[in-house]
């Protein structure tokens, strides 16, 4: 009957009418009908809201009749778009505004009603002004949604809501009540790091998940001490390591291992070394048969000790004999959980993997060298650049030996770069990173030396021990303050700033001060950098000093070197760096105002603020300087870098400005925002910019595009092949001009970074800012005036590796699966010699038929050897080389290539493959690894690449381990087999890994 009375009805005027009655009981009955008919009428009802106005004002009409009327003017202002009156009228509505209507009606002014709240408590919360004092029935509203969604069993959107509300009461209630306690609290982590952009609040969040994370009846410790790494609580994360290490299951130990590798990759210096400085000591030293990577269990170390000291009847063996065993055992544990909260257990394990698993392919090197004229410095220096890349942490030196006289032709800063190259190969190793470099070092008083090698020696020294320079700081700052010569200076500025990154040593500072006061333009320029690498994310008021002097020098030089030291000290500070920022982006000095774009990129690096997009955008397209155009949009990538999707879309007008200062800014922002991601929309973006009119632009289109594409191969996207010859056709072409030239072998070097085992990443697992890769890319970028600061990209280089480690930080062998077609991730195929072109490569296609023939006997005698052997345990050994040894044996030689394709056309490609521990494992590739059901070995915590912590489920069996061999006797076999090795050191490095496998 309703249904059929509300078909009848073609008129609300009828009902208006009712409105006029003297009597209640008929205004009532108006408005409850009008009600159900204002989605059909409200352009009728529109002309009598000011009746129904009143009937709401009317404190003699009763209260549920008076919140009818505001209802029902709140829908008419909803179909007539004043959202605003709108939602003010659902306000006086009351209960009946039900926010379990699911209608459009009821979904926008909820959205509204949360901006609204939104809005009014986070001016409250601000300026903790009463003026901004939200509505309570407003709250109300709010509330009820929030309790519905908890009700409802929507937890995530629960949480969404609280936390921008500012509740962190209803966060609580919400996380508490879900169904699955741990996923909303990664949820809400997650959400708090990509969404909240107030620094302060964003802390407040992470406490209260913390507080949660700890109430929890098992305790996620790993969690908790991730969470704490974001609020600076070292203290806290030292306490639950300390208690994981006391306790009595080594599979706690494990837990504590794993946590502070994973502490370790976020890469803060500072923040590990004092929540190392917070372990308590031991009561009782570890015995000196005790040490950080002994493979002996502690059972046996003790019986080992015991035997020792009975022969020797003193007083201290009688105290070892009455140590607490517990207590021996935590100090055992603490020096090997010190060793990683250090960074040296994991650099040293990084640099045997990189040395044993280097495919760097050294026919490439090879070919830019004999393109290159000698004539062109440029170029000249540029392959030396890219060789360094190419080779970072690898410790292979061999086109450095191969090509002594080539070298030698290097002059003044040249020289200084080729020195300086040694540092980014032998990244790492700390403990022969002095020695290796003697040769060049300023030998004390003892003149004769070239200044530039000297300067370049220092820098390198800089670059080994990044971030991890105790052993080598005062060295540097003798260095630095035993010399007034200008070059020597500018290296050990950079050098210091690198091995004391983010240490904010105020005797330093001072002796890096005394440099700048000097006003040499060479040293100063270092100087300004420096002291920003050493305050780096401190906020310091040191900032306005260095603004003065860069205020009153003359050099250009020093005033940019400022302007990016100073940019680097607000690193990560957010809205705390307004002001200087500010004061920067409005200094009549262009290059003051490029050094404002720095420091909004790097205060807001990774956080995706709206407000400083804007502002970046306003600069990109207002300012009067190319300077500051260009940086204000390649800083758009360092703010982006968390969320990389969003870039290209952001940038792709601006890719196609009429400037091409700007052009290039988008193409440098493309390439380190999305760097290592392969990402379809930032190759398509760079494309075009590859072949642009500007040599320039072509130049950072070609580098940026090496960024993306780092470690992608051609099976998963064609395009990279297809880059991979234009780079080629690029620096082989005799007309091509310097810059691209330039930049086609620096991207030809990224592209094959770090033996093609690293990618760049600035972002860890956890989404926590890699600092230093993030502060390494910021000065890279400053090569545009400098070049040797290109070797800055080596900080950013992340190794892509599964690693796993037994309790005494072993590398166990043992096998593990990749669900994914061995094509989609290998390694790409070694370049061949061209036969086709000029008279200049006629030799080496000789060459190549002699390594034929040498291979083919090499073969045969091999084939009678194994003939030969025939026990059972070397022929399974021997399977399990070929197994493991497929993808080698296609680096070894042309012959190889030759013997092997008609085996593989011939079966179908398998759908996985099996890698045995460590193994480069790409980061597209982290969700393909499973580990075998009836593995000895189980991670401690689920992980699928980097460091991870392994329980022996057969402790009691005896162990093959990997990676044997120490740095100190892997580099220098490495650079002597290497250089006899010729133009095979790559395969001469697999030779050697091959070796030390076995034991």
């Amino acid at each position: 009957m309703a249904a059929a009375a509300a078909t009848m009805v073609s008129s609300a005027g009828g009902l208006l009418a009712m409105l006029n009655e003297s009597h209640p009981q008929l205004k009532y009955h108006a408005l409850s009908n009008l009600i159900s008919f204002v989605d059909q009428f409200w352009p009728e009802i529109s002309t009598s809201v000011p009746i129904i106005e009143s009937l709401y004002e009317d404190e003699e009409f009763g209260q549920h009749q008076r919140q009818l009327a505001a209802l029902l003017v709140s829908k008419v202002f909803y179909y007539l778009g004043e959202l605003n009156d709108s939602l003010s009228y659902a306000l006086g509505a009351g209960p009946l505004f039900d926010v379990s209507e699911d209608s459009d009606y009821v979904h926008t002014l909820l959205s509204k009603a949360i901006d609204e709240y939104v809005s009014l408590r986070s001016k409250a919360a601000e300026s903790s002004d009463e003026s901004a004092k939200v509505d309570p029935r407003l709250e109300a509203i709010v509330e009820r949604m929030l309790d519905k969604c908890i009700v409802d069993g929507k937890y995530q959107q629960a949480t969404g809501i609280a936390i921008e509300c500012r509740r962190l009461d209803k966060l609580e209630e919400a996380i508490t009540r879900s169904d699955n306690v741990l996923r909303t609290l990664a949820y809400c982590v997650n959400a708090s790091i990509s969404f909240v952009y107030h620094r302060e609040y964003r802390q407040e969040v992470l406490r209260l998940i913390v507080k949660v994370y700890e109430k929890l009846p098992s305790p996620d410790y790993w969690s908790i001490c991730q969470g704490l790494m974001f609020l600076f609580e070292a203290e806290s994360v030292a306490n639950i390591l300390e208690k994981l290490l006391r306790s009595e299951r080594n599979e706690d130990a494990l837990l504590a291992f794993q946590i502070a590798f994973d502490l370790v990759e976020n890469e803060h210096q500072a923040f590990l070394l004092n929540v190392r400085d917070n372990l308590s000591a031991p009561k009782y030293p570890p015995s000196e048969s005790v040490q950080p990577g002994s493979s002996n269990p502690p059972t046996a170390q003790n019986e080992n000790s015991t035997a020792s000291e009975d022969v020797q009847m003193t007083n201290e063996s009688s105290a070892v004999h009455d140590a607490d065993p517990k207590e021996v055992m935590y100090a055992e544990r603490l020096t090997k959980i010190k060793g990683i909260l250090s960074g040296e257990t994991s650099i040293q394990l990084t640099l045997q993997f990189l040395f044993s698993h280097n495919k760097s392919d050294l026919l490439i090197l090879k070919t830019i060298k004999q393109s290159v004229e000698m004539r062109n410095s440029v170029c000249h220096s540029a392959t030396i650049y890219a060789n360094a890349i190419m080779h970072a942490g690898t410790t292979v030196d061999t086109f450095l030996r191969d090509n002594m006289d080539w070298l030698s032709r290097a002059t003044n800063w040249a020289k200084f770069s080729v020195t300086a190259g040694l540092g980014v190969i032998h990244r790492g190793h700390l403990q022969q990173g002095r020695s290796l470099m003697a040769p060049y070092l300023p030998q004390g008083g003892a003149g004769g030396g070239s200044p530039y090698s000297e300067g370049g020696a220092l820098y390198a020294l800089g670059l080994i021990h990044v971030n991890h320079g105790e052993g080598i700081k005062q060295f540097l700052r003798d260095s630095l303050c035993g010399t007034n010569v200008e070059v020597i200076q500018h290296g050990a500025c950079l050098g210091l700033g690198l091995a004391a990154l983010g240490t904010a040593d105020e005797e330093i500072y001072d002796d890096i001060k005394n440099v700048l006061y000097t006003d040499s333009a060479v040293a100063g320029e270092a100087a300004g950098i420096s002291m920003g690498l050493l305050l780096v994310g401190t906020a310091s008021e040191k900032a306005s000093e260095m603004l003065a002097y860069a205020h009153e020098t003359q050099h250009e030089k020093i005033i940019r070197g400022l302007a990016l030291g100073i940019a680097l000290t607000v690193y990560g500070m957010e809205e705390e760096a307004d002001t200087l920022i500010e004061q920067m982006t409005r200094d009549q000095d262009p290059i003051l105002r490029y050094g404002g774009m720095y420091a909004l990129a790097l205060a807001y690096a990774g956080t995706a603020n709206n407000k400083a997009i804007r502002q970046l955008l306003h600069f990109a397209v207002s300012d009067v300087s190319d300077d500051a155009r260009r940086t204000a949009v390649l800083a758009l990538g360092f703010i982006l870098y968390s969320q990389p999707q969003l870039t290209p879309r952001i940038v792709s007008l601006l890719s196609e400005s009429y400037n091409p200062h700007v052009r290039y800014g988008a193409a440098l922002a493309v390439g380190i925002s999305c760097a290592g991601t392969g990402l379809r929309e930032a190759i398509t973006l760079l494309e075009p910019l590859t072949s642009d009119v500007v040599d320039f632009v072509r130049q950072g289109a070609l580098i940026a595009m090496a960024m993306v594409m780092v470690q992608i191969n051609e099976a998963s996207d064609s395009r990279v092949g297809t880059f991979r010859r234009q780079l080629e056709k690029i620096i082989l072409g005799k007309h091509e001009d310097t810059m691209s030239k330039m930049g086609a072998i620096l991207a030809s070097g990224i592209l094959d970074a770090g033996g093609r085992n690293v990618t760049i990443r600035l972002l860890s697992k956890r989404k926590h800012d890699k600092v230093t890769a993030v502060v390494g890319l910021a000065v890279f970028s400053q090569f545009w005036y400098w070049y040797p600061l290109i070797y800055f990209v080596s900080l950013s280089f992340s190794p892509t590796a599964l690693i796993g480690l037994n309790y005494d930080l072993k590398v166990p062998k043992f096998e593990f699966l990749s669900l994914a077609k061995p094509s989609l991730f290998e390694y790409p195929k070694p370049t061949t010699v061209p036969t086709t072109t000029s008279a200049v490569k006629l030799p080496t296609a000789v060459l190549s038929t002699s390594a034929k023939a040498k291979a083919r006997a090499k073969k045969e005698a091999e084939q009678k050897a194994n003939a030969e052997k025939s026990t059972g345990a070397e022929s399974s050994s021997a399977a399990g080389n070929t197994r493991k040894g497929k993808l080698p044996s296609e680096k070894d030689g042309e012959a190889m290539q030759v013997d092997s394709p008609p085996e593989k056309k011939s079966e179908p490609e398998p759908s996985c493959e099996i890698l045995t521990n460590p193994a480069r494992v790409v980061l597209a590739q982290e969700k393909f690894i499973r580990f075998f059901r009836d593995s000895r070995y189980v991670p401690v915590k689920s992980a699928r690449s980097g460091f991870v912590l392994l329980r022996d489920l057969l402790p009691n069996e005896p162990e093959v381990l990997s990676l044997t061999d120490s740095p100190t006797s892997t580099s220098s076999p490495a650079g002597g087999s290497a250089a006899a090795a010729g133009q095979q050191s790559s395969s001469s490095a697999m030779a050697s890994d091959d070796e030390s496998q076995p034991p």
